[in-house]
């Protein structure tokens, strides 16, 4: 299915939780850009301007973990949504970088697509 949609960024490490979200976008018509840990993830926005939202992972191998990951993204790409997910830390609405939302695993699928929808909503045209 070809997406007119902008595309997501999904920064998940576990390579099935980041297939299950990736197939789940795809069959609503959102195009998906993968990246593994937060360093594939910077590399990929330096190279891909047209990202619209990111969904990461916050425990994630490296030295940047997800939530490092997300303020950065609001500080250099202040016009790309931000979800941030985990299932052994719970975050409130301020500790997330730039109005973004937390999403508590495990999550279902269509509370992930309304989350997306809702945060791509608020994009300015």
């Amino acid at each position: 299915m070809t997406s007119t949609n902008p595309p997501l960024l999904i920064v998940e490490d576990e390579m099935f939780i980041r297939m299950i979200a990736v197939d789940a976008l795809e069959d609503r018509g959102f195009a998906i850009v993968e990246a593994g840990d937060a360093r594939e993830a910077l590399a990929i926005l330096e190279r891909t301007p047209e990202i619209a939202l990111i969904f990461t992972d916050i425990n994630m191998p490296g030295d940047i973990d997800g939530l490092d990951l997300a303020t950065e993204v609001a500080a250099r790409w202040p016009h790309i949504e931000i979800i941030v997910t985990s299932g052994g830390v719970r975050l409130g609405a301020a500790e997330v970088p730039d109005s973004g939302r937390f999403l508590a695993k495990p999550y279902s699928i269509d509370h992930l697509v309304t989350l997306v929808r809702e945060q791509l909503a608020r994009r300015r045209p």
